[in-house]
């Protein structure tokens, strides 16, 4: 079990170890290892190539440039020697290319592939989870999770893994050849290791702080660009386009300030690194300088030498760099893992009953809250027998839409039980209790997919006899037939290319296609115009046609029909009964029709 930080941006993580959260990103990487390790045994022939050239430049320059000693070579042997080393470090150069061009598509092949399972698997918990995780966090925050921090872990894969790997093999390396050149300069050289490590871990602290506030702020302005093309409608209306403009700018200028300080903090880190790789360089010219002139340094060993210090600081620069990297993703590997760690799910058990038609439903003593303390549902009680349409109405508040949530089971009740059939709903998987159901609400969503994709979901063959039989029935004919390319016409996003009333005969379509044995309705010809409720009034009375029925309603006028109507009030009934008996009672429900008559 993990800890759990609890999922909110504005929360404090506390400071999780990136050793444990390397550890789980392991399990990411672990499939495709054999690629790593494939990098990492490319890397170190690379090291080792890159490690022998400036040896290479010693013997040139000591055995055949300026050789030391007697007898000195003659001038074909110097110049034999030095094209044959010429030669060999052409070679390596070459095979240093090649190995570096292969180790970088194999790394970038395996950072890839970890990336997508990354993401597939964010998107697949996310769809698991219950619609309170959704409620109490915006989208533009889940997109950022799933797109900026997912790209992050790529940076983290291909930039840091490997490669910082290869600087730690290439210090201790160049540590050692210094050491076998001369020992005295490497001591010298050696000096400013306890600074460069006092900075590191300063701008460590620092940075890892400072990344974590932009992976906050990213998700602000995601958060609000969101909402901004979500409600632009209401914006323009109110005009409030400045004051979300000014809201904007100033999350957008915290952004560019954080940005700006998160650079400032890594440019001095590596100038402070660039000025000590400049001393340490002063000082083995000075003290190499002295020892040439001295004769107990020779040429070959001050260059080579010089080689190796200016190598020796370039690993420990990409390995800010990297750290930089690390910093950037151990904040996305935090917020990714708040999101994995997150278990509201509904129970899923694992020897479900299975459910041939839906014969009934109880509801027993249901409470429910979406906010401790806050209760919306108390002591509800009804049934429903197959066949029969039920009705429940009541004023905005009294827990209608509620009840549906509960019996679509997208939330658990807080306590009662819902029976279908005489199973506890926590018996049956939410798939067969779905597979059985249709809801039909005020506002469908349509997918931005073909009108075919929307009401027949993934079916593929169906036949045309089927599709002009829910056309028909779902007064659907007349919108296909007028759209470009029929029934395989692409909608816009939520479908706002087509008009309110048509979206809700589209989505009468697709429950019909999925010839359930429970319809619910939701409000299901609110805010319609006369012409096209006829349309939608004549396609629900298809639809219901011998079929479990619940229908939520504000206007009366709309349930009279039914067989018993439920009234809810503060949530809790307080009558049942049809529509006769209930206006026999002169009570709450006579009250509501004479408001609205």
């Amino acid at each position: 079990m993990h800890a759990d930080y609890g999922y909110s941006e504005e929360q404090e993580l506390g400071k999780p170890y990136d050793v444990k959260l390397l550890k789980r990103l392991w399990f990411f990487m672990k499939p495709y290892q054999r690629w790593l390790w494939l990098s990492v045994f490319m890397l170190i022939f690379i090291t080792v190539i890159e490690l022998a050239l400036p040896y290479l430049t010693r013997i040139a320059i000591d055995n055949y440039i300026v050789p030391k000693g007697q007898p000195h070579p003659l001038l074909e042997e110097k110049l034999s020697g030095i094209t044959r080393i010429a030669v060999i470090f052409l070679i390596l150069t070459v095979a240093d290319l090649i190995f570096n061009f292969v180790q970088v598509m194999v790394v970038e092949y395996a950072g890839q592939m970890m990336m997508h399972d990354l993401r597939i698997k964010i998107f697949s918990h996310l769809q698991s989870l219950s619609l309170s995780f959704f409620n109490r966090n915006p989208v533009g925050r889940l997109v950022t999770r799933v797109t900026n921090d997912v790209q992050n872990m790529h940076e983290l894969f291909t930039s840091v893994t490997v490669f910082m790997f290869k600087d730690i093999m290439m210090l201790v390396g160049i540590a050692i050849m210094l050491l076998i050149l001369n020992w005295q300069l490497a001591i010298v050289s050696f000096m400013v290791i306890p600074v460069v490590y006092y900075a590191s871990v300063r701008f460590s602290s620092k940075a890892r702080e400072l990344f974590r506030k932009l992976r906050l702020l990213v998700a602000k302005i995601n958060i609000r660009f969101s909402e901004t093309i979500a409600g632009i409608k209401v914006i323009q209306l109110f005009m409030q386009e400045m004051k979300n403009y000014q809201n904007f700018k100033n999350l957008n200028h915290e952004n560019y300030t954080t940005m700006l300080s998160q650079i400032s903090v890594y440019a001095i880190f590596m100038r402070i690194i660039g000025f000590l790789g400049t001393f340490v360089m002063a000082l083995v010219i000075f003290y190499g300088g002295v020892g040439v002139l001295a004769e107990s340094i020779t040429l070959g060993v001050l260059v080579a030498f010089l080689s190796y210090v200016r190598m020796f600081f370039r690993p420990i620069q990409d390995i800010a760099e990297k750290h930089n990297i690390l910093q950037n993703a151990m904040s996305s590997a935090e917020r990714i893992f708040l999101i994995l760690d997150n278990d509201e799910k509904l129970s899923q058990p694992a020897d479900s009953p299975v459910l041939d038609k839906i014969e009934s439903i109880e509801v027993k003593e249901l409470c429910f809250a979406y906010a401790p303390g806050e209760p919306i549902l108390n002591d509800v009680s009804f049934s429903i027998k197959a066949g029969e349409t039920v009705a429940i109405v009541g004023p905005t508040g009294s827990g209608k839409t509620s009840v549906i949530h509960l019996l679509i089971r997208f939330y658990e009740p807080g306590s009662g039980q819902i029976l279908i059939n005489g199973h506890d709903m926590k018996s049956l998987s939410p798939s067969v209790l779905r597979n059985k159901t249709a809801l039909v609400s005020q506002d469908p969503f349509l997918f931005s997919e073909s009108v075919f994709h929307n009401i027949f979901q993934d079916r593929t063959e169906v036949s045309e006899e089927e599709i002009n039989a829910v056309l028909n029935a779902s007064n659907c004919k007349e919108i296909v037939q007028k759209l470009p390319k029929g029934i395989h016409s692409e909608l816009s996003e939520g479908g706002a290319s087509v008009s309110s009333g048509e979206r809700q005969l589209i989505s009468i379509a697709r429950a019909f296609a999925r010839n359930p044995d429970l319809i619910i309705l939701d409000e299901a010809t609110s805010y319609i115009d006369s012409e096209t409720e006829a349309k939608i009034q004549d396609a629900l009375s298809n639809l219901t046609r011998n079929r479990t029925t619940l229908i939520i309603a504000h206007r009366l006028s709309t349930v009279r029909q039914a067989d018993r109507i439920i009234v809810l009030r503060r949530g809790r009934i307080i009558e049942i009964g049809n529509h006769e008996e209930l206006m026999k009672q002169k009570g709450f429900y006579f009250k509501l029709n004479q408001m609205q008559h």
